[in-house]
């Protein structure tokens, strides 16, 4: 057998995709500690400032917009795979959704140390209870519920160090040819969609002699040639 990659699995989420929630909730469930073992990057649809700093890094965001036909086809997907489950799920509708609020706020919780908590707090409030988290009032809850500062959580997106760290979530994803999440890298191992997280597990968990994967001191941003595929 091949021997594991030394570094980390990279794991690329949004809290807009429901495939993403479904996949964390899986590989929470067989790695509890995926939050803080793994190099895990928001990825987001950015605003009119993360996208030029990104095009001014070199980087461009690969993602594209959904027809009606797909969201349609998504809900109803996503609604059949969290029965199947027995999760219950309330369908969120997002009204021009500013999501630099969240997912900056994510990144202002981990560096808090608060990156589950916050995590979990923000699920419950767009899966669970279908509230739109990209209202400030909504991301005061989940900031209180997860004992966080809510002021420092909101503001996150005012902060040019944690815009920075943002830019930066999704150059990275740039350079990995990340085109949608959620999204699993680990060396030259590549799996999208929740479909393909047992694909990820056999591999991650396979007994082999390397060492147990340890927390990452930052992320890597290493470029590699691999190009994206699949469809959606």
């Amino acid at each position: 057998m091949a021997r594991k990659p030394l570094k980390p699995p990279k794991l690329y989420f949004s809290f807009r995709s429901p495939y993403s929630w479904l996949t964390m909730r899986r590989l929470r469930a067989a790695v509890p500690n995926v939050l803080e073992t793994f190099d895990v990057y928001p990825y987001w649809d950015p605003d009119q400032r993360t996208s030029r700093e990104l095009a001014e890094a070199g980087g461009e965001f690969h993602y594209a917009q959904m027809s009606r036909a797909k969201h349609l086809y998504i809900l109803m997907d996503t609604k059949r795979l969290a029965q199947a489950e027995g999760v219950p799920m309330a369908w969120p509708i997002d009204v021009d959704p500013f999501w630099e609020l969240p997912h900056l706020g994510w990144l202002r919780a981990r560096a808090a140390g608060k990156a589950n908590e916050f995590y979990d707090a923000v699920i419950e409030a767009r899966w669970g209870r279908g509230e739109n988290i990209c209202e400030p009032e909504v991301l005061t809850g989940c900031a209180e519920q997860a004992g966080l500062d809510p002021v420092s959580i909101v503001d996150a997106h005012l902060d040019d160090a944690i815009r920075k760290e943002g830019t930066g979530c999704l150059y990275q994803a740039y350079l990995d040819d990340i085109f949608a999440v959620p999204y699993l890298k680990w060396g030259q191992h590549r799996f999208w969609g929740l479909d393909r997280v047992d694909a990820f597990l056999r591999v991650f968990q396979a007994d082999d002699e390397t060492p147990a994967v340890q927390p990452p001191a930052k992320p890597e941003t290493a470029y590699d040639t691999d190009q994206a595929g699949g469809c959606g």
